[in-house]
C-alpha cells in the first residue's frame, strides 16, 4: 500500500419477515397469496411475542447475545473514536500552469492520539502515511484541523509519531494487551478509508491470527528486507485506514492498522501492528526521534545468494552449512572490528539461535538485545568454526 493510496450491520431478521409483508400489505403492493402469507407471518410474530411474556406481561426470555455484542461494539466505538484522527501528508509540488511551488495533499491516512501532556498531544501512525511529507495536518473527529510536527519514523516497524497542540483534544485512547488476544475475539477497526470523506468509519471482525510473519520489501527492489510480525483480522482495512486503531470490545487499542493483502484471490486479510510490540518503538520515536537499535558495524549478504561452487571453493564451507550471512565489509572502529570479525566470515548463529539469513539476524538484533549487550556469534572462517563475542 503506497502513501498515495492512503487516502452495524446489526440487522436482525428474527421474526421480521411477517412484519415486512404486513407493511407491504398496508401499501396494497402484494398479491392475494402474498397477503395471506403476510397475515400468517404477522400472526406468528404476535404469537411469538405473546409467548415471550410471563403471566404478568413481563419479558420471559434471556437477553439476546447478538444485541449484547452490538451494544458492546457501540460502546467500544464511543470510547475510542474521538482519539482516532485523519493524517494528511502535504508535499511541495510545482503548479503546472504557473510554475510556482505550492503545498498539496499527497495522501491521507489515519492516526491515534495516545498521549496528552504539557500542552501537547501525541499521535501514532504509519511511517508510510507520513513518508516524504513537507507538512502534516491532523484532522480531529469534529473536523478541526491542527498542524502536526513529525517527531520520528521507523521504516522497519512502519511506525511514526506526530506532535501537535492539545487545546482542541477531547480524548486519548487507552492501551490494551495484544499478548492476551485470542483467535475469534472481536476486533474493531476505526479510521478514514479512502480519505477524510469517510472519516471515523468503523468495520468489525475478529482476530483471525496472531504472530503472523509477513515478508516486506522496504526499498522497492523486489526482494524481502524484513518480516513484519503482525495481527491478522478480517475487519475491513482499506486505503486510508493505515495508522488507524484496531480496538477490542472495551475500546482499548490492541493494534495499529497497517496493511492488507490485496490480491484478486484474497478477501478479508487485514494486518495490524500489535500494540505491545509498538509501545517501545513509540516511546523511542517520541523521546529520541528514532529507534535506538544495536549495531555491529558490518555490511552483510545472505549465504544462499552465493553460488554453491563459491561456497565450497572460496568460503571453504562444510557441505552441511547451507544457511547464514556473509560479512562483506567491516567498518573501521566498529564493534565488529574490535571483536575480530573479518571479510567473508560466515555467521550462522547468535547466542545459540540459528541465523539463516539477514532477516533472522536483524530480528535478533532489533528484538532480543540492546546497545551494550554482548552477543556470542558462531562463525565459519576458512571452513573452521569458531565463537566470537561482540559488544554491540
Amino acid at each position: 500500500m503506497s502513501k498515495r493510496d492512503d487516502r452495524q450491520r446489526g440487522l436482525r431478521y428474527i421474526g421480521t419477515a411477517g412484519m415486512l409483508s404486513a407493511a407491504l400489505l398496508l401499501q396494497g403492493c402484494l398479491s392475494p397469496d402474498q397477503k395471506a402469507e403476510g397475515e400468517n407471518n404477522a400472526n406468528t410474530v404476535a404469537d411469538t411475542e405473546t409467548a415471550a411474556k410471563d403471566g404478568n406481561g413481563k419479558d420471559n426470555v434471556a437477553p439476546d447475545a447478538a444485541l449484547e455484542l452490538q451494544d458492546g461494539i457501540v460502546g467500544a466505538v464511543d470510547e475510542a473514536s474521538a482519539a482516532v484522527v485523519g493524517v494528511t501528508n502535504l508535499q511541495t509540488a510545482g503548479n503546472y500552469w504557473t510554475g510556482a511551488e505550492e503545498t498539496v495533499p499527497a495522501g491521507v491516512g489515519s492516526g491515534v492520539i495516545y498521549k496528552q501532556e504539557k500542552g501537547k498531544a501525541y499521535v501514532v501512525t504509519n511511517n508510510h502515511v507520513v513518508e516524504g511529507a513537507s507538512q502534516l495536518e491532523i484532522t480531529l473527529e469534529d473536523g478541526t484541523k491542527i498542524p502536526g510536527k513529525l517527531l520520528g519514523t521507523d521504516i522497519w516497524t512502519d511506525l511514526a509519531v506526530v506532535e501537535m497542540d492539545d487545546s482542541d483534544i477531547q480524548d486519548v485512547i487507552k492501551f490494551g494487551d495484544s499478548d492476551k488476544l485470542k483467535r475469534g475475539q472481536t476486533a474493531i477497526a476505526i479510521g478514514n478509508p479512502l480519505g477524510l470523506g469517510f472519516s471515523g468509519s468503523v468495520t468489525v471482525g475478529v482476530i483471525s491470527g496472531k504472530n503472523r510473519s509477513i515478508p516486506v520489501d522496504l526499498n522497492g527492489d523486489q526482494s524481502v528486507d524484513w518480516n513484519a510480525e503482525v495481527l491478522q483480522t478480517d475487519a475491513a482495512i482499506n486505503p486510508g485506514n493505515s495508522g488507524g486503531a484496531l480496538v477490542d470490545l472495551n475500546g482499548r487499542l490492541i493494534g495499529i492498522n497497517s496493511m492488507k493483502i490485496a490480491e484478486a484471490s484474497v478477501e478479508g486479510i487485514g494486518l495490524a501492528i500489535p500494540i505491545n510490540s509498538a509501545v517501545p518503538i513509540i516511546e523511542d520515536l517520541e523521546q529520541h526521534g528514532e529507534v535506538r537499535r544495536p549495531q555491529m558495524g558490518v555490511t552483510l549478504f545472505d549465504l544462499m545468494d552465493v553460488p554453491a561452487v563459491y561456497q565450497q571453493q572460496e568460503l571453504n564451507l562444510p557441505e552441511d552449512v547451507k544457511e547464514g550471512v556473509v560479512v562483506d565489509q567491516v567498518m573501521k572502529g566498529s564493534p565488529a572490528q574490535k571483536a575480530g570479525l573479518r571479510q567473508y566470515d560466515v555467521i550462522t548463529a547468535m547466542d545459540g539461535e540459528p541465523v539463516a539469513d539477514l532477516i533472522d539476524l536483524r530480528k535478533y538484533l532489533y528484538n532480543e538485545v540492546k546497545e551494550g549487550d554482548k552477543v556470542k556469534l558462531k562463525v565459519y572462517r576458512g571452513g573452521e568454526a569458531m565463537d566470537i563475542e561482540i559488544k554491540l
